[in-house]
């Protein structure tokens, strides 16, 4: 499997399956998410973290816009797109409206795993 591949499969089987548990096969022990900033260190933190976001989007979709890698796997970018009804993650829109917003994530790969990933996603984009 490719580190594209990977991230490919982590999006479907954590994100779009809604299966925080599934981090345990993607993401190495002391995994760490940086988002918005801030740090999230660990996998299980992490796992807890998904847990969170999913209540506030319960029916969450990501699509891939687009996946790609450097020449030695160890780095793996993807924009993507999510689809959701706001059940508290967006404050300034109402609870139960459809929104969507599009992101950027950058992962370190490190032997067949997920090391660390940098995530913005685009707020103004909402709607």
């Amino acid at each position: 499997m490719t580190s594209s591949e990977l991230v490919e499969a982590f999006w479907d089987q954590v994100w779009n399956a809604h299966d925080p548990d599934a981090v345990e096969r993607f993401v190495i022990p002391d995994f760490v998410i940086t988002n918005a900033g801030h740090d999230i260190v660990g996998r299980d933190a992490f796992r807890e973290w998904i847990r969170a976001f999913l209540q506030q989007l319960p029916d969450l979709r990501l699509d891939v816009i687009e996946t790609f890698e450097n020449a030695d796997g160890t780095r793996v970018a993807s924009r993507w797109r999510i689809h959701g009804t706001n059940q508290g993650y967006l404050p300034t829109a109402e609870l139960g409206v459809p929104i969507t917003f599009s992101g950027t994530a950058v992962w370190e790969v490190r032997d067949g795993k997920l090391a660390h990933n940098w995530v913005e996603r685009s707020a103004a984009e909402v709607a």
